[in-house]
């Protein structure tokens, strides 16, 4: 077992040194990084987010926070989260909690002084790991610095009980088996989410949808996805997807080295139905921009044309998330910038056409030919001359 958090440069940083200073100033040990931060520094990739949990209830921390002259906003002070504004970066400092009683969807929670009390209500053992910001000494109350080695994501205690407390636990199980899982997967924990799987019908869609899309912008979360369908959990936030087509997508993004797109993956996992897509998206309180997006990719076709003219017609993303999900490649695309159709209404006026449905009609012609001559500027006058001969 690690026994001490490797010093990295997010522990050094001043910032968190004075914010450690403010609620501890006698080094009494009242407060502790937790959960990703540690974790992610075990692993030795990049933290994003700093944690703290503190023995001390939300209103000390924000008097100890105001004697330093260090900002706070009671981000969740009912449920007892107070952020420490920094230069750095925004840290949570969450008071020690126990569960007094949950729902499925929240849970009632009494502030402690203990943290294995703490430690014992997270979800996975790798996420109920504390380091003390001074010494860097980590405390593990239920194994996870070994479960972290060895890529074992496993719930803390009972699986079936975790569950309960709140069924959003069963997405988050797989998006965490996807980034730090191996195989086999943990056979308690997998069981225990294929028989809950249908308590997730509770739960707010915002949160399906926000668990869904982190897990398809991982790397590869193609076998976690299929796991989940033979399980029949993906069935029960997404009765409309077949997860075949997912490696197939993951595969052409590498080969054309293209980053993750969550919405890209999703559109993989459903049929191309535009109408399917819109009502998946509205299901999934997606943005207006992403249910915009999910339906033309959803509208993709075997006939879709080449990839500059896809470009032209669409935009450079939807036609790379077309092209992508069909297995063609990119290539077309790289450097290449949308050009602007050279010729104007008024041009073709000035040649004597009165200005009307057949002006239309041969901007549309003309564009045409353009698209079709690769986008050759030099060709226009000669189009709108053969058009304008076609017209007379």
């Amino acid at each position: 077992m690690t026994e001490t958090l490797p010093a990295t440069a997010w522990t050094a940083r001043a910032d968190l040194a004075a914010l450690v200073a403010a609620l501890d100033p006698h080094a009494m040990g009242n407060c502790r990084y937790v959960g990703g931060a540690v974790r992610d520094t075990l692993l030795g990739v990049p933290v994003k987010d700093i944690d703290m949990a503190t023995q001390l209830v939300p209103d000390e921390v924000v008097a100890r926070l105001a004697a330093a002259d260090i900002k706070s906003v009671p981000t969740g002070i009912a449920h007892g989260t107070v952020t420490a504004v920094l230069a750095g970066g925004p840290v949570e400092i969450t008071t020690l909690r126990r569960d007094v009683s949950t729902d499925g969807r929240h849970a009632t929670v009494a502030f402690s002084t203990a943290w294995q009390d703490d430690a014992a209500r997270r979800d996975f053992t790798i996420n109920a790991l504390y380091a003390d910001p001074r010494s860097l000494a980590l405390s593990d109350y239920f194994g996870g610095c070994d479960d972290l080695a060895a890529r074992h994501v496993r719930f803390i205690g009972d699986a079936e009980q975790r569950i309960r407390e709140d069924y959003l636990r069963i997405l988050r199980y797989f998006r965490f088996q996807a980034r730090f899982g191996s195989l086999p997967a943990d056979a308690e924990a997998e069981a225990a989410c294929a028989a809950l799987a249908p308590g997730m019908k509770g739960l707010s869609r915002e949160r399906i949808g926000w668990e869904l899309l982190n897990l398809l912008g991982l790397p590869d979360p193609a076998a976690t996805v299929a796991r989940m369908a033979e399980l029949g959990v993906l069935a029960q936030v997404l009765p409309e997807a077949d997860a075949a087509g997912l490696p197939a997508l993951i595969e052409t993004e590498a080969r054309e080295g293209v980053p993750p797109d969550a919405l890209r993956r999703l559109a993989a996992l459903l049929p191309a139905d535009p109408v399917l897509a819109i009502q998946v998206a509205a299901r999934l309180r997606l943005s207006i921009a992403q249910r915009k997006r999910l339906a033309s990719i959803a509208a993709r076709s075997d006939k879709d044309a080449e990839p500059r003219p896809l470009a032209y017609r669409l935009g450079r993303e939807e036609a790379v998330d077309r092209l992508l999900l069909s297995g063609r490649t990119i290539v077309a695309l790289t450097d290449w910038t949308i050009p602007r159709f050279p010729l104007k209404g008024g041009e073709i006026v000035a040649r004597g056409i009165a200005a009307g449905p057949e002006v239309a009609r041969v901007l549309r012609a003309v564009e045409a030919g353009w698209i079709a001559a690769d986008f050759d500027d030099a060709r226009v006058p000669a189009l709108l001359d053969r058009e304008l001969r076609t017209t007379a």
